[in-house]
């Protein structure tokens, strides 16, 4: 595996993307996010943090954008000069397949490395085109892990410890996606992170169940892991035409404050279709709502750790 990043322009689809973000940059108003703030370099690479982050993508409910969130923040990051590790924590691979990241049943995995003891750096992939990018990817056999974790020794740990003797690349961010459930695959991610990323959908029952993820958290915060902490809320499927969008932002934005981003992620179908084609969106169409939208979103997180 290469240990060196390249730099971001050397990839012709990632200079194309780039090539759109910059153009959208120079010619608009900025952001909330941008006002204030300069690139690390003129390559626009933004700062990095001291230390690698980790952050687990969770939320029980299923289809609120937890995999487009992991794939899209992980590859807007990795374009402007971060090294970033998707792990790919569900079953259904999503976050593989968003990836161009081989996941057949025979192909060595995350389940591997939870079960078996496997070392990272043994499934560890570069995303192809996206130089600085990488993915640990899920078969289905993972699904059979949460049975087979019980009987382990330390089981709520095996991620963690995997990550703490991965030293292949010196990586930036670790992003795990984790399934829509609270069993041991997600307990599993968030011993191993020190920051929990949470997507709501705008929409009714937006926050249903989320008391019970918060519990986790905080149980988890007690008795395995003191440095855990919800550090970012994502909006996701905003609909501006509605008033139900506006007002589940308004009340999302109520309870949690300064912990859920300005940016919020619209409804999209480029979001829907870049997977199909082993892409996230942000090289997929680098100038969609969708790509923009998760560029500001990116740009939060990296210079909110300039100030954590």
């Amino acid at each position: 595996m290469t240990q060196t990043p390249l730099n971001p322009g050397e990839s012709p689809l990632v200079r194309e993307a780039l090539s759109s973000v910059v153009s959208r940059e120079t010619s608009a108003t900025p952001t909330a996010a941008q006002s204030g703030e300069t690139s690390g370099d003129g390559n626009g690479t933004w700062p990095r943090p001291s230390k690698t982050r980790v952050i687990a993508v969770a939320n029980q409910k299923g289809g609120v954008g937890k995999t487009t969130t992991s794939v899209n923040i992980a590859a807007a990051l990795s374009m402007h000069g971060q090294r970033v590790l998707v792990v790919d924590l569900d079953p259904q691979g999503n976050a593989s397949t968003a990836l161009a990241t081989e996941h057949r049943g025979d192909v060595p995995d995350v389940y591997q490395v939870l079960v078996d003891d496997l070392p990272m750096a043994d499934i560890v992939k570069q995303v192809p085109d996206m130089p600085n990018l990488y993915c640990a990817p899920a078969t289905i056999d993972l699904a059979g892990a949460e049975i087979e974790l019980v009987s382990l020794v330390a089981r709520e740990a095996r991620l963690r410890r995997a990550l703490a003797a991965y030293d292949a690349v010196d990586l930036d961010y670790i992003v795990i996606d984790c399934p829509p459930s609270l069993g041991l695959l997600t307990v599993n991610a968030l011993v191993a992170a020190e920051e929990v990323m949470i997507p709501i959908q705008c929409e009714y029952y937006a926050l249903e169940g989320l008391g019970q993820l918060l519990r986790n958290v905080d149980l988890i915060k007690a008795h395995l892991n003191p440095t855990l902490r919800l550090s970012t809320i994502v909006l996701t499927m905003y609909d501006g035409r509605t008033r139900l969008a506006s007002q589940v932002a308004e009340e999302v934005r109520s309870h949690f404050g300064e912990t859920v981003l300005k940016t919020v992620i619209p409804r999209s179908v480029r979001l829907s279709e870049a997977p199909s084609y082993g892409q996230s969106v942000m090289t997929y169409d680098p100038g969609s709502s969708g790509a923009m939208a998760y560029m500001d979103a990116a740009r939060e997180i990296a210079y909110r750790a300039t100030v954590s």
